[in-house]
């Protein structure tokens, strides 16, 4: 599976972006997939995820409320709809995909996406 997100770029506090995670492979539908961001001079957290029905999700307390993971299995496609941006939202964001799974650790996930860029200006 190879991952390619996008859909960053530069918003004003407040504002919203949606990222998309685009999957090659035919069994795209059978993964978990998790966003990851990684701000400057800080390790990468972890965000949300989504199983692989998209009947389940799970996000961190820094933007549950703000930020929805959905999937279009028919379209290969992970997205994350972020709303109420903060500047402390500012990080590459990655997504990532499980085949056994979902979950918020970084171990799990087997394949990575290249990261795309948020950045939000207060």
């Amino acid at each position: 599976v190879q991952l390619q997100a996008s859909g960053g770029g530069l918003v004003q506090a407040g504002g919203s972006l949606r990222l998309s995670c685009a999957a090659s492979g035919r069994t795209f539908g059978r993964y978990g997939v998790g966003w990851f961001r990684q701000a400057p001079g800080k390790e990468r957290e972890f965000v949300g995820t989504i199983n692989w029905s998209g009947g389940s999700t799970l996000y961190a307390d820094s933007v549950k409320g703000r930020f929805t993971i959905s999937r279009d299995n028919a379209k290969n496609t992970v997205y994350l709809q972020m709303n109420s941006l903060k500047p402390e939202d500012t990080a590459v964001y990655y997504c990532a995909a499980d085949l056994q799974g979902w979950g918020p650790r970084e171990g799990e996930y087997d394949y990575w996406g290249q990261g795309t860029q948020v950045t939000v200006s207060s």
